[in-house]
């Protein structure tokens, strides 16, 4: 019997080898094809693509302060790694399709292919892929399967509409097999969060949950769903989610957050015992398995602190969590956002603020989710403490300057004492804090542990040295041969400023210099400059302290300014206002400063009238003034948009010689618009008038007060420029309409039609912006009042468009208010400036819209990552446009 099934079974194998033609359709011929086809390069394909997959799980990085991700992100440096597994995969699964194409597994095949290139961003090719295999495969769950990763690439792509098409489709589909329905569901609960609905991926995620049969995988989805009800404030829900997560061998990280986010959820946020509380923190972070989230332990604590009012114990907690040893940077920029937040929110406390969040914003990488709102947030404060730090180290050095030399050398040397003593007494306190260490008693040397005499083993002895050191030899920087004689004892710039506290006690001012000028490689001690050093920072004659003075000016402005629109702080902007309004009668920055303290003071309830009786007498013609007195005015974008109509009506008419029909125009459009972005623009065209039309000594005048008044610093020089030939008696000065705005002389003098001053060939050296064309680009279009509304709209169609022409380089599209007035539309990435450009030119050439004129096209430009952030600070557009014209 045994010889008669061997001869059976090498029979049947010989008559496979004779019949692997992938053409005949016999029962031996699909056998065999099946068999190998599966077994061999079906699997195989299938496999490397399951270690691509963990790849990418494996190289994410869970950040477990958020609400985790349905699926892992796939990150391009991942796929560029892996892309010699994933073209392996491809050929696998090619010959699958070539080598047994009569067999059933043809089209799972092709479905990986599909899969390939949806991994690899060939976003076209796999999306045709799993059309194909809609319309013509045959096995339903292959079907099915190609349907749902359709779905997956058109939530990538922001294609809701495409998305929503195939999500009805399928859900009239019968049949669907469960782990078809799972990755489904899964995939709805994908849909929702980059839709940002969150109240529906709760529900997808519950089906998807019902077909899971992967306890790996269950038990993410659950803790997911623990987060999801803990935001939504379902403790009892979060707690049953968070304890199914602990189920299917999660590991230890998730586990740690999944234990902590389900006592917080159970007991720790109601407890009214506090001390029980506080205990179990105490107890986790004791816990020697928990060291490398020691840090977590400390800021979850912290915060449970602060929402019992222990405000000052959360600072101590989340300082003491900043200090924690941990690779996990994302956390650490948690712990200093906190920080920062309490500082803002709490203390008032800017200066600090700025500080905490630059920490932040080092420990985030830009693809986090929270980097973008906190980069804007830094730009206010980075001004706040430019201005307020300026402020401060120039009252204090003008008060040192007030001493005689000999008083200003006493006073420098007993700070330099005072300095010295708390050095000492910060290195006797680090040494009292050191624990002895187990091993310090079994030293054969006794007295080497922490109060050791030993000179390298004692924080005090080296001080001291250090400080002893620094007397007698200066302050060198600790580098090779520095006993050469062409070296300098001080290697240090001297023109490094002092820097005051709150107060503006010059001796804190001398504090901080101190720390200003170290060298961070160097001892606390001889971080300390010398005597010659602090005294060159004081002012010796009244040009230097004019020009602190000048200075000051300038920061009380912005302060104030900044406190009332950025900061709603109206109380602190009226102390910086009136302080430049006080110390400074004649400032030109006086009208603008008067608008700002009636807003405040309005806002407060306070005697705003006052300011309106200033401005109405001492400068009528102002657009301030104007702006109160007629306060129902369109304003914003709109007043921009109408007052730039009319510019460009006055100009023509001006140029045509019809300077009465123009200057009634300006008139009009500064009564209704007086603060749009143009005004400055309408009141010089109208002094130019004046020029061309009345009496040369008005028209000094009118140019003096311009000049005096003007923020826009392209107009003012153009102004000071016509100033100064009236005043040097120039023949043309004679005639003054000859430096009025007529075509020739407006080129002449800078202005262009719109009245931008044209860029001068040195700009490019004076610009605050720099020309790399390596960096990340980014594309912009400004947009006009009407079209900012119907920015849905536009978005819709350049994601079409991207679709389009740009199928594989996954844009996004989005829009900011750069200023008030002023939105800008931002598409975004491109890896170099020629992307950009090419960007740029396919857009002007192939994108139409009913949204768009061809002028707003034109407008567009592109921009370097860099030189945005200096554009969203500065909010010059023209600026940049002057540099953009250069460079590009």
């Amino acid at each position: 019997m045994n010889k008669i099934l061997l001869f059976a079974v090498a029979l049947l194998g010989t008559s496979l080898v004779f019949s692997c033609s992938s053409q005949k359709n016999t029962f031996t011929n699909r056998l065999y094809h099946n068999t190998t086809a599966r077994f061999n390069a079906y699997y195989f394909a299938k496999e490397k693509i399951s270690a691509f997959e963990d790849e990418v799980e494996n190289a994410y990085r869970e950040d477990f302060s958020q609400v985790l991700p349905v699926f892992f992100p796939i990150d391009s440096a991942i796929v560029e790694s892996q892309e010699d597994l994933l073209n392996e995969a491809r050929e696998m699964a090619s010959k699958a399709i070539d080598w047994h194409r009569i067999s059933k597994w043809v089209n799972p095949s092709y479905f990986l292919v599909g899969k390939i290139d949806y991994y690899k961003g060939e976003f076209d090719e796999a999306q045709n892929t799993f059309k194909y295999l809609n319309v013509n495969a045959k096995q339903d769950d292959v079907r099915h399967l190609a349907l749902i990763q359709l779905l997956r690439s058109f939530i990538d792509l922001k294609k809701f509409d495409d998305a929503a098409y195939v999500i009805d489709y399928l859900s009239k589909e019968t049949r669907i097999s469960k782990e078809n329905k799972q990755y489904l569901y899964k995939t709805l609960a994908y849909y929702y969060e980059t839709r940002g609905e969150q109240d529906m991926i709760v529900p997808s995620l519950y089906k998807a949950l019902e077909f899971t049969d992967n306890k790996k995988e269950s038990s993410r989805l659950n803790f997911i769903m623990g987060q999801l009800y803990q935001k939504a404030g379902l403790d009892a829900f979060a707690y049953e989610y968070y304890q199914k997560s602990l189920n299917g061998s999660p590991n230890y990280e998730r586990t740690f957050f999944a234990q902590l986010y389900s006592q917080q959820v159970a007991e720790l946020e109601k407890s009214k015992d506090l001390k029980r509380v506080r205990t179990y923190y105490d107890d986790l972070y004791k816990d020697r398995k928990n060291i490398e989230f020691r840090d977590v332990v400390l800021y979850e604590k912290a915060k449970f602190e602060l929402n019992q009012g222990e405000t000052e114990e959360g600072i101590r907690l989340l300082t003491l969590a900043a200090k924690e040893p941990n690779e996990n940077q994302r956390q650490k920029g948690y712990i200093y956002q906190e920080l920062a937040e309490i500082f803002l929110n709490k203390k008032n406390d800017y200066l600090t603020t700025k500080y905490y969040l630059d920490s932040a914003l080092q420990n985030f990488r830009e693809t986090d989710r929270n980097y973008a709102a906190l980069a804007m947030q830094k730009e206010i404060f980075d001004q706040y403490a430019d201005n307020y730090e300026l402020l401060q180290k120039n009252d204090s050095l003008i008060r040192l300057s007030q001493l005689s030399p000999e008083e200003q050398e006493v006073f420098v040397e007993k700070f330099l004492k005072s300095e010295e003593d708390r050095l000492i007494k910060e290195a006797e306190l680090a040494n009292a804090k050191k624990s002895a260490g187990i091993f310090d008693n079994l030293l054969a040397f006794g007295g080497r542990g922490s109060g050791s005499s030993f000179y390298w083993d004692n924080a005090v002895a080296m001080q001291r040295g250090a400080l002893e050191f620094t007397r007698v030899w200066g302050n060198r920087s600790l580098t090779d041969n520095w006993r050469r004689s062409n070296r300098s004892f001080q290697d240090r710039s001297s023109n490094d400023s002092l820097e005051a506290t709150d107060s503006g006690d010059p001796d804190e001012a001398l504090e901080t210099t101190a720390g200003e000028d170290a060298e961070d490689q160097q001892p606390l001690a001889s971080q300390l400059p010398d005597k010659a050093t602090l005294l060159s920072h004081i002012p010796k004659d009244q040009e230097s302290i004019d020009l602190m003075m000048d200075e000051m000016e300038g920061a009380y402005f912005n302060l104030g300014k900044l406190l009332y629109f950025d900061l709603k702080e109206p109380k602190e902007a009226i102390k910086y206002l009136e302080k430049l309004v006080e110390n400074y009668p004649h400032s030109p920055k006086k009208p603008e400063a008067y608008y700002t303290l009636y807003l405040a003071h309005k806002d407060l309830g306070g005697d705003f009238k006052r300011f309106d009786n200033l401005l109405n007498t001492e400068y009528p013609e102002s657009q301030y003034t104007k702006s109160i007195n007629n306060p129902e005015e369109v304003s914003g974008s709109q007043a921009n948009f109408e007052s730039a109509q009319n510019y460009k009506e006055a100009y023509e008419l001006f140029k045509n010689g019809e300077y009465a029909q123009a200057r009634s125009i300006i008139r009009t459009s500064l009564d209704a618009y007086p603060l749009s972005k143009n005004a400055e623009r309408l009141l010089l065209l109208d002094i130019i008038i004046t020029g061309k039309t009345e009496h040369l000594d008005l028209y000094r005048e009118r140019l003096e007060t311009y000049v005096n008044n003007a923020s826009n610093k392209d107009l003012s020089e153009l102004a000071t420029k016509m100033l100064q030939a009236v005043v040097k008696g120039d023949p043309d000065a004679d005639q003054p309409g000859q430096l009025a705005t007529s075509e020739s002389s407006q080129e002449e003098n800078g202005l262009d039609e719109k009245g931008n001053k044209e860029s001068e060939s040195d700009q490019g050296d004076q610009s605050p912006y720099r020309d790399n064309k390596n960096q990340t680009h980014i594309f912009i279009l400004t947009l006009s009042p009407d079209v900012a509304s119907e920015a849905k709209n536009l978005t819709a169609d350049l994601e079409n468009f991207h679709t389009q022409k740009f199928p594989n380089d996954r844009l996004r599209t989005g829009t900011i208010a750069l200023t008030r007035e002023t939105t800008i539309l931002i598409i975004s990435p491109f890896s170099n400036a020629n992307r950009s450009i090419s960007y740029q030119k396919e857009f002007l050439n192939s994108f139409n819209t009913e949204y768009l004129t061809e002028e707003l096209k034109k407008s567009s430009f592109v921009i370097s990552i860099e030189n945005f952030q200096q554009l969203n600070k500065r909010k010059d557009i023209e600026e940049y446009r002057a540099f953009y014209k250069v460079s590009y």
